[in-house]
């Protein structure tokens, strides 16, 4: 069992070497590539696996000799270990990095105007004297001459020049020649002549079948015209007596509808009016004009007159005791302010008229006036 085992593997070997390319693993995209580069600062990005996309470049790919062939790993996905330990160290680095810049001393930044140059900084100053030296050499060519005109081509004769004489009529009769052309000419133009003239007449022919065309339409336009123009008379009148016929069914109908409302109220209200008329003359809605008249404008006007004239006599009479009184009052007080007789011996002095009596005989002739306007 052991040597057919070595045996299998051998052909298997040999099977291997013996092919050139052949796939270890099933093909994939292209990763996506960031579009711009990360900045200096920022963390190393993780690097995935490299997966070849061009066959020129594929380690695959057996190329030249096939002694020195590269064996491939049955597996091509690396360790997780070792991914994980491969971005532990680039980290690491990259801290590095970062902190070796901060520790290197920076120039601050110029002020504003200014600039920094270099300068040396060593003990003893050098000249810089690494200049090439130049010389400046100048080389003026002549002019250029204008270019003459080009000659005239005129090519090289070829053959021999021959000369004849023809003498008059040898050649050409202007009377026999010019004939046929004559002909020629005159038949063409008869023939244009008579075509012309016949075009015209067709024209002619073809203008009066023209006219009469179109006077045999107009006619039957305006024939057509009239048809329609009865057509529509008919049609309109036609519609108006429709219309008519329906309107006058609607008065009959609207009529009858009148007329036996009317009778169906007066049967309805034959013994409703009386009824109504008596309530309304037992409250007081219908009434005697005259007595309404005296009730409404007569008495009240002649309560008001009562009232002044009562209004007039109660104030005469109140006047007329006020002056009575008054009268009374004023002989009471003189006859109360005479001394007795047996104290005096002077004559009785006849008493004064005071001027309380015109006064009483004007109040009492206004009473008198007053009271006659009243009656």
């Amino acid at each position: 069992m052991l040597p057919a085992r070595d045996s299998e593997k051998a052909a298997a070997a040999a099977a291997a070497l013996a092919v050139p390319y052949s796939y270890s693993s099933r093909p994939r995209a292209l990763p996506a590539r960031p579009k711009y580069r990360a900045p200096p600062d920022a963390a190393e990005p993780e690097k995935e696996p490299v997966r070849y996309a061009n066959l020129m470049y594929d380690r695959r790919v057996v190329r030249g000799n096939t002694y020195a062939l590269q064996v491939i790993p049955a597996c091509t996905h690396p360790d997780a270990l070792e991914i994980q330990r491969q971005r532990e160290t680039r980290r690491k680095a990259l801290a590095r990095k970062r902190t070796k810049e901060q520790e290197q001393s920076r120039t601050p930044e110029p002020v504003e105007g200014r600039e920094h140059v270099h300068v040396q900084t060593e003990l003893y100053l050098e000249e810089i004297s690494d200049w090439v030296i130049g010389v400046d050499t100048e080389c003026q060519t002549d002019a250029f001459l204008d270019r003459p005109p080009t000659p005239l081509f005129i090519p090289a004769k070829t053959g021999k020049d021959v000369a004849t004489q023809i003498e008059e009529g040898e050649l050409f009769d202007f009377d026999i020649e010019v004939k046929p052309i004559l002909e020629v000419l005159v038949g063409k133009t008869v023939e244009q002549a008579l075509l012309e003239v016949m075009e015209e007449e067709e024209l002619a022919r073809l203008w009066a079948h023209q006219c009469a065309y179109t006077e045999l339409r107009n006619a039957e336009l305006a024939e057509v015209q009239r048809l329609e123009e009865q057509d529509r008379r008919y049609r309109e009148e036609k519609e108006r007596r429709k219309r008519q016929h329906k309107e006058l069914l609607q008065k009959q109908k609207e009529t009858t509808e009148k007329i036996a409302a009317r009778a169906f109220a007066k049967r309805y209200l034959a013994d409703l009016i009386p009824s109504v008329f008596n309530n309304l003359h037992e409250s007081g809605f219908f009434y005697d004009p005259i007595e309404r008249d005296i009730e409404t404008e007569f008495l009240p006007w002649l309560m008001t007159e009562v009232e002044e004239t009562l209004e007039r006599k109660v104030m005469g009479r109140t006047m007329l005791d006020s002056l009575i009184r008054t009268v009374v009052e004023k002989r009471l007080d003189a006859f109360s302010s005479q001394p007795p007789f047996d104290q005096t011996e002077e004559p009785a002095e006849e008493p004064k008229t005071t001027n309380a009596e015109p006064q009483i005989k004007q109040k009492h002739r206004i009473w008198k006036l007053s009271s006659k306007q009243e009656t």
